[in-house]
């Protein structure tokens, strides 16, 4: 008996390939203040994850990251935690623990790639789990990108 083949039904959208996402804190804290260059595009991006469900895999570490970046920008303590512990409550966002295993291929990656320390710990959370690294800082995204995939805020929307 020969096989069918499918047609693809025409109009509609082929979208069966799920995106993961392992977004730095640069973006969120970005998203967050409206005075700042590419501020509607983080925006948009983190929006649009949402909307879309897409998963968003992380370090534990971003927490501090966005409250530490926004209590220093802002003077608001209680804003900034506000803030990161709203971001760690979204429903499509998937924190990961720094166990001894991601610290230690975080270490590796430091050494081997010369990343910053917490720039490394989400390279290896990228990696562990394939996912595209989205994030404001040059630096991170030039030297991560030989590890992982890294975009801009302005490169995942047209991707």
């Amino acid at each position: 008996m020969a096989a069918r083949k499918r047609r693809a039904r025409p109009g509609r959208a082929k979208r069966n390939i799920t995106l993961r996402y392992t977004v730095d804190a640069s973006v969120f804290v970005n998203a967050f203040n409206p005075h700042e260059e590419g501020h509607a595009e983080s925006l948009r991006i983190l929006s649009l994850l949402h909307e879309r469900g897409d998963p968003v895999i992380v370090p534990t570490l971003l927490v501090a990251e966005i409250a530490s970046a926004i209590a220093r920008a802002t003077d608001d303590s209680a804003g900034a935690l506000e803030y990161a512990l709203a971001t760690s409550a979204l429903p499509h966002l998937t924190l990961i623990p720094l166990t001894s295993a991601v610290a230690r291929q975080a270490a590796d990656l430091a050494a081997t790639h010369r990343l910053r320390g917490a720039d490394a710990v989400y390279v290896a959370v990228a990696r562990r789990y394939g996912t595209t690294i989205v994030s404001r800082d040059e630096e991170q995204r030039r030297r991560s990108a030989a590890v992982v995939t890294c975009r801009t805020p302005e490169q995942a929307l047209n991707a």
